[in-house]
Formats: structure tokens, sequence, C-alpha cells
């Protein structure tokens, strides 16, 4: 069998580059060695920018119809989950609209997202086997050949793609097998999951959450209609563990009463690391095969998407033609910074929790009864899940995005509306987020610098700027008219213009005949602040950004 490219893992990330391809138009084959999705809840925040993938797929209301309310956008600690909160600490763009995006992030489970997204793409273009492992690659000049088993039959066969996409997850197959290292902490501790069922909206219903965080671990209300999850340190026998009555347990003194009925159980180990190369020849990592993140903060499986956004619409072209086998360079450069960031997050994420609970802790220890204080002042101020630029201030620089004498200077822009003021960080609004401490500022300045996620904007009633972003670039600009002959219909890229009410040229840095330059992946790949002289312009930037020169494929 001989495809465009073999996705291998069917969790999130594979399956979102499975749609994606499926909509450029590419063959691809996803194999996944479990026999069908998992049943467990695993990640459980998609967070706005994720929701904007998705809407532009076409699958974000698909999504909210099977998540929970808002108002479950929460972390509540508590010593027990029946006991009161003593800090509490809202998700940022999960627990109501932000005004820098058209859609608002989710709580849901992932045993909840994968069977969307499995059903997203059609199964005759986009084929999917699953209980199929992968044992062996073996690259060649213009291919890849996969050597697959069946786990269940224990047939062998061969698949040849030109392209290998690996997102089958932190304990990689193919990065094993490709020798590609990682750098990071490592294997963090092992934790249990233990899925149940349990009439406990007695002590959640009024005070809604999609994180309980107590000292016995966490509890995690699974699905709108029902059902939980407990996690927490693997025990050391656990073979033999009662898991009913540890939960029970974990319930607190009132939760004696209470009936856990135990569904399932998942051990698995928290990971800390980024791969020290995201790409070998014609296979790339995305995902946790690419970098683990510790839970904390919900940023892992996010991440990974937005790894498959980048990359889906850069193999398109290059398989297409309209793009040099180079424009995949461009995949490490972009995002394996982002990677690292993030790693650093999730990191800090998982220490402020702790110092929570150990502010807590203290607290009992030096008070008794009534003196002991309803509430902890949390150690972040409330921003634990304040992240919006880690989701939508990242900025990209590599050869995929221009900026040079062509394109508007850095630090020319104003800050776009609906940033707060009181938000705006001291240092240039244009330089990308450095979070590598928990005292760094991560709110988000919105910009219309080139590298930078194009800004939403309502262009009418219900359509964003967003909304005009898809399989093909896009040109931006107040005057469509006079840069319609700069979509030059021979140039293989595909292009479309698209107007900017002129209200807006000014906030983008824009004069009247500008223009902004927006890849498929919605990241301003080149600017111009006034209409340049002939009309080549975008065709020079299109060739640029995609390096459209033919190289062997």
């Amino acid at each position: 069998m001989t495809v465009d490219v073999l996705i291998v893992g069917g969790g999130p990330v594979g399956l979102t580059a499975r749609v994606l391809l499926e909509r450029w138009g590419v063959r691809a084959l996803l194999v996944e060695k479990r026999v069908e999705l998992s049943p467990f809840p695993r990640s459980r925040l998609v967070n706005v920018r994720s929701m904007e993938i998705f809407r532009q797929l076409g699958l974000a209301d698909t999504i909210v119809a099977g998540a929970f309310a808002a108002e479950y956008g929460r972390i509540r600690f508590r010593d027990t989950l029946l006991g009161r909160d003593f800090a509490s600490a809202a998700m940022i763009g999960v627990n109501a609209p932000v005004p820098e995006s058209p859609v608002i992030g989710v709580v849901t489970s992932q045993d909840r997202l994968e069977p969307t997204l499995l059903e997203a793409a059609d199964a005759a273009d986009a084929q999917v086997r699953f209980g199929a492992e992968v044992v062996g690659l073996a690259e060649e000049t213009e291919s890849v050949v996969a050597r697959l088993v069946d786990r269940r039959s224990g047939e062998e066969t061969r698949v040849r793609a030109r392209y290998v996409l690996a997102a089958d997850g932190a304990n990689s197959t193919v990065r094993e097998l490709l020798g590609i290292p990682t750098a990071g902490p490592g294997a963090l501790g092992h934790v249990t999951t233990v899925v149940f069922d349990a009439d406990l909206t007695g002590w959640s219903a009024g005070q809604p959450a999609g994180v309980y965080a107590t000292a016995h671990g966490s509890f995690l209300p699974l699905y709108p209609e029902g059902g939980w999850a407990w996690i927490a340190p693997t025990p050391d026998d656990p073979e033999r563990a009662d898991w009913s009555g540890l939960v029970s347990n974990a319930l607190g003194p009132d939760g004696h009463g209470v009936q856990a009925d135990v569904l399932r159980v998942q051990h698995w180990t928290t990971t800390a690391y980024v791969a020290e190369r995201f790409r070998h020849g014609r296979i790339l990592l995305a995902g946790d095969a690419a970098h683990a993140l510790p839970p904390a903060g919900g940023l892992g499986m996010n991440v990974g998407i937005a790894d498959v956004h980048n990359l889906c619409w850069k193999l398109a072209g290059v398989l297409r033609g309209w793009a040099g086998a180079g424009l995949l360079e461009s995949y490490e450069t972009e995002r394996q910074p982002v990677a690292q960031l993030n790693l650093r997050q999730a990191v800090a994420n998982a220490k402020l929790m702790f110092q929570a609970q150990d502010r807590r802790r203290e607290q009992l220890r030096n008070g008794a009864g009534a003196d002991v204080p309803d509430q902890v002042e949390l150690p972040w101020s409330e921003r634990y899940f304040a992240q919006l630029g880690l989701a939508l201030g990242i900025s990209y620089r590599s050869g995929a995005v221009l900026v040079d004498g062509s394109t508007a200077p850095q630090g020319s822009l104003q800050a776009l509306p609906h940033a707060s003021p009181d938000a705006l960080p001291q240092a240039s609004p244009h330089a990308p987020p450095q979070l590598s401490d928990p005292d760094s500022d991560p709110d988000y300045t919105p910009t219309a610098e080139p590298g930078h996620r194009m800004p939403h904007l309502w262009l009418t009633p219900g359509r964003s700027t967003l909304d005009s972003f898809g399989e093909w670039f896009t040109l931006l600009t107040p005057d469509p008219g006079s840069w319609e002959q700069q979509a030059d219909p021979s140039s293989l890229a595909p292009l479309r213009v698209e107007g900017l009410p002129g209200e807006y040229a000014d906030l983008c840095g824009l004069r009247p005949g500008g223009a902004l330059l927006v890849r498929p992946d919605g990241h301003i790949g080149a600017r111009w602040t006034d209409r340049p002289d002939g009309d080549s312009a975008v065709r020079r930037a299109l060739a640029g950004i995609s390096r459209s020169t033919p190289l062997p494929t």
C-alpha cells in the first residue's frame, strides 16, 4: 500500500492531523496500535487556540455540545472533595469568553473528543487501522517503508509513504526506532487514574469545577451527564489495591457512606521532556512524541494540536508541488521553542499547585478548629490558568516568515484592541512570551507583526478574521480591488484576497493600500505597510515563504 502520509498514533494529535490532511486532499493512513480509541479521559482541557483550529475545521459546535458548561472552567482546592474551597482559580479563556477570540475553550474528556475527530474525516480518503503497530521504518530516497504488525492476528504488512507523521505518544515507538534523544527532567512520578461512578452532586453541583485538587488526589467530573475520575500517586502494591475503598477514603470523613463504583483503572507515568530533533529525514514528530508535558495547566494536548496545524499545510504544499521540501525545515524551527516554553510553564504550574497545598498544610498545622482560615492566598494570584500568551501569543521566526525591507519593520505596530491596559507587559508587546519563571506575565497583547497569529477582529457580525483562513494563503487588505492583480492565478500556492475593514488598518500597522499575507495556519507570513510597486510582491512573498523552487520530493 502506498500513501502520501502515514500517521502513527490515534490520539487527538494524530486524529487532528488526519482531518487537516484530508481537507488538503492529501491521502493519509492513520495506524494505532490499540484496537480501539482509548476509554480513559486523559487530557481534559481544550484551550481557546485549539478551539479556533476546530472552528476552522467546522468541529467547534459539536465539541462544545458534548463539553461542560463554561462555569466548569475552574480549579478548586479543598482539603477533601467533600470539604469547602480554601482556594480557587479560573481557567482564562475557558470559564468565560475573551474578546481576543471568537471561541471559548472547553473542559471535555479526551474519550469524548476523539470520536468527534475520528468521524470528521472521510474514511475513504483518510483510512484508519486500529491494532496496527509500527515495528520498523526504512527511509529511502523518496519515501519511507513502514513495517506494521497486526496485534490481533500477528500478520505483518508494509506501507510505503512519502512522509511519516509520528504522533504516537510519550513512549513513542517511532522516536525510539530513530534513536532521537530527549532533554528535560524525564519521569516525574507514577500516577493512577480511577474512573468511577458515584453520586457526588451534593458536594459539587453548587460549586462546579473541572478539577478539584485535594490533599488526597484530584477529582475530575468526566461528562455533563455524570462520571468521575480520581487521580493520585500509584500505591506501592497496585495489583492488590482496593480502589473503591481508596476513592471513598480520599473523599474524606463524610465520604465513607458514598459508594464508588470503579469502572476502569489506568497506571501511567508523568514525564517532562522535549525531543532534541522533531525531524529525521521524511519522518516528523508531533505531540507527546516530540514533547511530553506535566498535566498541570492542561498544556500538552493543545501544544500537539498546534504542532500539526503548523505542519500539515507544509506537508500538503510539498506533496502538491507548490512548496519546496525546504519548507519542512521550518517546522522544527518554529515548534521546538514553543514546546520548550510550554515545558517550562508546565513544570512551573506543577510547583505552584504544590505550593498552594503546602500553604494549606502549614495553615492546618499552625491552627486548630475555628482558628484555621477558610482561604489560602494562591502563590500565583489567580494566574495559574491565565495563559493566553501561550495559547494565542506565540511568535514564529523562521524562513517561512518574511521580516525584511518589504514588510513593516519590527516595533511599528500599536497594540490591537481588547488587550487589558493593566495586563500590558513592560517589554515590547511584539516579543514572544517568555515564561521561564512563574512571575513572568503571560497575558496576550494582540499584534499583526509577521510571525504572530493574526488577531481576531470581526469582519462582519459573526465572521472573524480567523474565519477567512483555510486551505489557502489569505491576503487581508483594506483595498482588495488593487491587490486582486497581485493574486496571480499562475501561482501554484492557493491564495484568496479578503477585505479588511478600513477601521482596522491603523491597528494592523497598515496604510489604506497595505496588506497582510496570512499563512494557512493563521500566522502572518508577510506584511506591506502600503501597496508595493509592481505586481510581483505577493508572488515573491509566497515563493519565499513556501520555498516554491521545486526540490526533490
